[in-house]
């Protein structure tokens, strides 16, 4: 079907309104001439009859103004619609239709005496002048639909899925964590003199996760989320052994790699947002325990770990699960402020409790550990982005996690404690077409028990 254009389309419905005036009066002139039999009578008859026509032909263009009203209005919500879209996906910004106002607007000037063709006209307020001059990329627009599109240097994404579209996302994050413990085990007589042992253990600790993730848009504002990871992790321990004398430092290596804990994830948005306006997405995650945890490996005991000395106490081959079912609702906001956009997120993470759990150690036996239940996390985070261009973004932020104490039997592990994970993240994106982007994150940790470097990176492809 052929699409009429706005600027024929006011000068057309003008036409016919004349011709239909016209049909109008020159009936009623017939009618009148017949009608009266005297000159004056016959002007008086034809003077009320132009008085009607005019009083319709006025209220036809109030209607016809409601009208270009009305769609100059829908027009307006459309040309936003697609500037917002094309600036959240860093494209460069399209051209727009005219407006059916705007198009009655160049036809006018087109019409006007050439000394009027040289003045202005001005666009409607909330229209673009023309076509051909549309907004500017690094300007916001009035409103928007979706949140816009940031690097993503956090796990939860802020902007979703278009209905319809498919992501896959391909991600490698590596990590690196060392730590040093110094224990002294003894008392002292005077200071600066230990009568006791000195336990020195430094922990190195090198993780690689390969994630593929999937996500689809149900609806503009929900979408649904697969996360599949595979990881490999690889443990150095140095140490002197406590309670023997031996000079020479021990190291104790230890490895592993599988699947890792599958997440499934649906973020729904709940408001309308825009520039000064912030945009809220809530999220639900659910974490399952399919990858091998510290209760499945070997743990360097004898007998047991409780109590033992004999042993290392630390497992033969590094876990990949957390060992806990857990479920982490969540609700992100994104606030634009042209030329940056402000972000952030506030969770709760909650592990189920295991019951009848053991412990596997050296010699194939099992310790009963009883119910087991990992402590919550509390976490939160901030950021801001920024557009250079069109298809490159860089992002700021902090994430913080503050993890509960691990509990067995209903009280507190003996040297549980609670625990907090500062990250500083530095990330940037780029763009190479409409299918395919690339990001990187870079986090730094700010507290002991942080790991002290990773660094991940990511290709969504949308279908």
């Amino acid at each position: 079907m052929k699409r009429i254009s706005p600027r024929v389309a006011p000068l057309a419905l003008a036409a016919g309104m004349g011709l239909l005036a016209c049909g109008h009066v020159r009936a009623q002139e017939a009618d009148a001439s017949a009608a009266a039999g005297t000159p004056e009578a016959r002007l008086d008859a034809l003077q009320r009859q132009i008085n009607q026509q005019n009083s319709r032909i006025e209220q036809l263009r109030r209607d016809l103004g409601e009208q270009t009203q009305g769609l100059a209005q829908l027009q307006a919500a459309l040309n936003e619609e697609i500037l917002a879209n094309a600036r959240a996906r860093g494209e460069a910004v399209p051209a727009v239709a005219p407006s059916l106002a705007q198009g009655m607007a160049d036809a006018a000037q087109q019409a006007a005496p050439p000394a009027q063709a040289t003045d202005p006209q001005p666009a409607p307020a909330g229209q673009p002048a023309s076509a051909e001059a549309p907004q500017p990329v690094g300007k916001a627009p009035t409103s928007r639909s979706r949140p816009p599109e940031v690097a993503q240097i956090f796990d939860q994404p802020g902007a979703l899925t278009p209905a319809g579209k498919f992501v896959l996302e391909p991600a490698l994050q590596y990590g690196y964590t060392a730590n040093d413990r110094v224990v002294l085990v003894g008392y002292t007589v005077i200071p600066a003199i230990l009568i006791g042992l000195i336990d020195v253990r430094q922990v190195k600790t090198t993780t690689a996760i390969a994630t593929m993730t999937g996500r689809y848009g149900l609806t503009n504002r929900l979408e649904l989320e697969l996360k599949v990871p595979y990881a490999y992790a690889s443990g150095d321990t140095v140490s002197r052994e406590i309670f023997t004398g031996a000079a020479l430092d021990r190291v104790f290596n230890a490895s592993g790699h599988g699947l890792g804990d599958v997440e499934m994830s649906v973020r729904y948005q709940f408001n309308r947002g825009g520039p000064d306006k912030a945009f809220y997405v809530g999220w639900l995650r659910y974490k399952s325990r399919t990858g091998t945890d510290i209760f499945e490996v070997v743990t360097d005991c004898v007998t047991r770990c409780v109590a033992n000395a004999t042993g290392t106490g630390l497992p033969l081959e590094l876990p990949m699960g957390s060992g806990f079912d857990a479920l982490q609702p969540g609700v992100t906001w994104l606030y634009p402020s042209d030329p940056v956009v402000f972000f952030g997120s506030f969770s709760y993470l909650y592990n189920f409790e295991r019951k009848d759990v053991s412990r596997t150690v050296v010699g194939g036996q099992e310790e009963p550990l009883g119910d087991v239940q990992a402590g919550d996390i509390w976490g939160f985070n901030l950021g801001m982005g920024l557009a250079l261009n069109e298809k490159a973004s860089i992002s700021l932020g902090y994430d913080q996690s503050m993890v509960g104490k691990t509990t067995q039997n209903g009280r507190d592990v003996p040297g549980s404690v609670r625990t907090t994970l500062g990250t500083l993240l530095l990330g940037g994106t780029y763009r190479f077409n409409d299918h395919v982007s690339l990001n990187v994150a870079l986090g730094a940790g700010v507290t002991r028990d942080t790991p002290d470097l990773t660094f991940t990176t990511r290709v969504p492809i949308t279908f």
